[in-house]
């Protein structure tokens, strides 16, 4: 979906890749696992044959591996991202509106469910 220029104006730096600089550990390790599982598919479909790919069985067992974790970093970062917009005094509705939802109420309820979540795998319950 191409962004108008307003929309990647408001977002702020951006990459050579037409995405947000990101930088820190957080997203330095999500980008690493992107990296692997991009790579992990590529051979996959760059083999051609079904049932026998490139990638041996322990790197599809890995793959697998990554997700909870990936889902947790992308909540943190999520959350993070809310705490800060708020903090610059954006309104629920228009974070709503740049995070595809159509009311405030449905970005406030998302974020309570992340930092519910986060303290829930903080605490071990999850």
């Amino acid at each position: 979906m191409p962004e108008d220029t307003e929309t990647t104006a408001r977002r702020g730096p951006v990459a050579p890749t037409g995405r947000p600089a990101i930088d820190g550990p957080v997203a330095e390790g999500l980008l690493r696992d992107v990296a692997f599982l991009d790579g992990l598919l590529a051979g996959a479909a760059g083999s051609g044959e079904t049932g026998q790919h490139g990638a041996s069985a322990e790197d599809v067992a890995a793959a697998l591996g990554l997700f909870e974790d990936m889902r947790t970093a992308l909540d943190r970062l999520e959350a993070q991202v809310v705490i800060e917009a708020r903090r610059r005094g954006m309104e629920w509705r228009e974070i709503a509106r740049h995070q595809g939802m159509k009311s405030s109420q449905a970005s406030s309820q998302r974020y309570q469910r992340l930092v519910t979540r986060l303290e829930e795998i903080r605490q071990g319950i999850r």
